[in-house]
């Protein structure tokens, strides 16, 4: 293709790797919290319009942690996006600005979205029948920015189809028609319900002193979905897996033996994380879920490496040395990580 297409890459601070390993150790956190939005959110408009005492309970529980978990998804999300703007710039950009029209709505619909979590936590007793329908808007508008999210990423990884401005000059171009998109979109969305019901399991051991009825059904109910949704899930894995294009494919089938492992440590996690769900054990398989979302991450981080591999490298980054940025960052970065800590700490304690 043309590279007159590809904008130049700005300089960086320091070697790429400090770049690549925030992005790696902050991103499993904006997925989990994003996870537990939308994969929460979906369980509770479920119970919610199932009815019944125990059920209304669990999606009034859900409802009133939704804003907070909305918060973390924003905040935790901010630093992964930032530094993979750093060091694919040139193509997330891009992406994002050839799908200006669609892109630019994300906050909006972020914004309406978070009011009506709001509305649907406050007005939870006085809403009645109307109670699921607000609920499922809000899911809808969360479900349309993971949308526009997917389209970002897989486009910002295909630079050939930049050339294609010149047929969609509003910034229209989406990537919602290649043949990989929708079992991507659809794998990360099961996933969320399939963590989303370890989180549900979590809400309800708060005051399960209190109310050992809902948490023995939290429990119950959070292990069951996670088990059916990973089922699910390691199906639409596979498809997804076959519908790369073959250098992709490949990639994770011996043609590298990072990305083979990588993949391969997934699905023993998932495997693993499967039996134990099966067993009733919440505690394993809360632990090994979160490796496995830490796992696909570097999934992920892999099969970008391998679409842009024959335009571009981070390595390739040209670098004026400058440690003053990054250790100003960590420094932020820990003051920051502890203050979250005691939040969720405080936070837990008070619905304890």
């Amino acid at each position: 293709m043309d590279s007159l297409f590809i904008p130049q890459p700005d300089t960086i601070p320091v070697a790429w790797g400090w770049f690549q390993f925030l992005l790696l150790l902050t991103f499993p956190l904006h997925i989990l919290a994003m996870n537990a939005m939308v994969g929460g959110l979906a369980i509770g408009v479920a119970q919610h319009l199932l009815g019944g005492r125990v059920r209304h309970q669990m999606a009034h529980r859900i409802a009133v942690a939704l804003p907070l978990v909305i918060a973390f998804v924003v905040n935790f999300g901010v630093a992964p996006l930032l530094f993979l703007q750093v060091l694919y710039g040139q193509y997330a950009y891009s992406s994002s600005i050839l799908m200006g029209s669609y892109w630019i709505l994300v906050v909006p619909v972020l914004i309406i979205g978070y009011y009506g979590a709001y509305f649907y936590d406050f007005r939870f007793a006085s809403l009645g029948s109307f109670g699921p329908l607000i609920g499922l808007v809000v899911l809808i508008l969360l479900l349309s920015i993971g949308f526009m999210f997917s389209n970002n990423m897989l486009l910002m990884t295909l630079p050939e189809r930049f050339s294609e401005y010149f047929s969609h000059r509003g910034g229209t171009l989406l990537s919602w028609r290649e043949t990989e998109f929708w079992p991507r979109y659809l794998h990360m969305m099961t996933g969320a319900v399939a963590i989303g019901g370890i989180f549900v399991g979590l809400l309800g051991k708060i005051r399960k002193v209190d109310n050992e009825e809902l948490a023995a059904h939290s429990e119950k109910l959070g292990l069951r979905i996670f088990a059916l949704a990973t089922v699910v899930n390691i199906s639409i894995g596979t498809w997804y897996l076959f519908s790369l294009p073959e250098p992709q494919a490949n990639f994770f089938m011996g043609a590298s033996i990072g990305a083979t492992c990588t993949l391969g440590i997934g699905i023993i996690l998932g495997l693993a994380a499967l039996s134990l769900a099966f067993a009733g054990k919440f505690w394993f398989t809360l632990g090994l879920a979160v490796a496995l979302v830490v796992d696909m991450t570097l999934v992920r981080s892999w099969l970008r490496a391998s679409y842009l591999e024959n335009f571009f490298h981070p390595a390739q980054l040209q670098m004026v040395q400058q440690y003053s940025p990054l250790l100003f960052f960590l420094v932020i970065l820990a003051i920051g990580l502890a203050c979250i800590w005691w939040l969720l700490k405080e936070a837990w304690e008070a619905m304890s």
